[in-house]
């Protein structure tokens, strides 16, 4: 998608919808949250962001579309954003922030909601969901992280080959530390490889992310680049119907969904072409199209 379209397509949205922030106590940390205004009776949706060192800005204003029809929910993860961070950031795991999934669910009063994830949020929300099956009534990963740490040093050799000579050399020179804690190290990582991630490089230029400083969120990440992770036995209980959508031309291999849809008991893959890691920029309109679809389809607890 070119730049221009890609403006159109946010032109004939009109204004994005305002989300009104709260602050709700979660596992003994206080969470930042922010929701649009409720639609209908229809279930809500819950937006978990991926990078793990950043906050709920990635996703928006990016899924505004999903508040034209149900209430969105986004919130910072642990120690990101304006979240309180542990008492112990370097002991932070991602099963913290899985856990935080449905404990945030019942702190809001929520019988049931859906779940749109992307990327690192993608594992987040799928080893929460299993835990929560009773208040997940469907779940979206987009472009998820593979159920084992198998997917790494293909990513890092397809992000080393679509780089520019300088965003090369920072990842030459970030990727071996990337098993230490350090917040600046971790940012400047992801910045340096965030035009990787598109189909376009060019037109990813246009949404670097910002520099994060949390440490929780850095612990968390080298801890999974240390130490590797396997989740394929929690993953096989997620029995609520999921749609695995993912970029065809996206850094993270394409096998990686197949892999994660053939291990979900009740998961539908969908490869979109021509888009990269962030297909709700790169093909928002066949994106929103493929989800709003999804989440107005009755549940019976099969997917469709």
């Amino acid at each position: 998608m070119s730049r221009e379209s890609f403006l159109a397509f946010r032109r004939s949205l009109g204004p994005t919808p305002r989300l009104e922030r709260m602050t709700v106590r979660v596992r003994g940390l206080e969470f930042a949250v922010w929701t649009s205004s409720p639609v209908g009776r229809e279930a809500p949706v819950l937006l978990v962001n991926g990078g793990l060192i950043y906050d709920h800005a990635l996703l928006w204003p990016s899924m505004s579309p999903l508040a034209a029809k149900r209430q969105v929910i986004l919130y910072d993860q642990r120690g990101r954003g304006e979240t309180q961070a542990p008492a112990d950031p370097a002991s932070a795991r991602i099963t913290d922030d899985a856990d935080d999934i449905g404990a945030l669910r019942r702190a809001l009063g929520i019988r049931q909601w859906n779940i749109v994830a992307h990327s690192y949020g993608g594992l987040i929300a799928m080893l929460g969901a299993a835990h929560d099956l009773a208040g997940t009534r469907c779940l979206v990963t987009v472009d998820a992280v593979g159920p084992t740490s198998a997917w790494m040093p293909a990513l890092q050799a397809n992000a080393l080959a679509r780089a520019s000579a300088e965003d090369r050399a920072i990842l030459e020179r970030t990727y071996p530390l990337l098993g230490t804690p350090d917040p600046e190290i971790h940012s400047a990582q992801s910045r340096a490889a965030y035009p990787s991630w598109f189909a376009d490089p060019a037109f990813g230029s246009y949404f670097t992310p910002p520099v994060s400083s949390s440490t929780t969120g850095a612990a968390i990440a080298a801890h999974l680049r240390r130490e590797g992770y396997d989740f394929r036995e929690p993953l096989r209980a997620l029995s609520a119907a999921t749609l695995v959508l993912h970029g065809e031309r996206d850094a993270l291999p394409a096998a990686v969904a197949l892999e994660l849809s053939e291990l979900l008991p009740h998961a539908r893959h969908v490869l979109l072409p021509d888009a990269g890691h962030m297909p709700f920029w790169e093909a928002p309109e066949r994106f929103f199209t493929l989800v709003g679809d999804f989440l107005d389809a009755p549940r019976t607890g099969l997917p469709p």
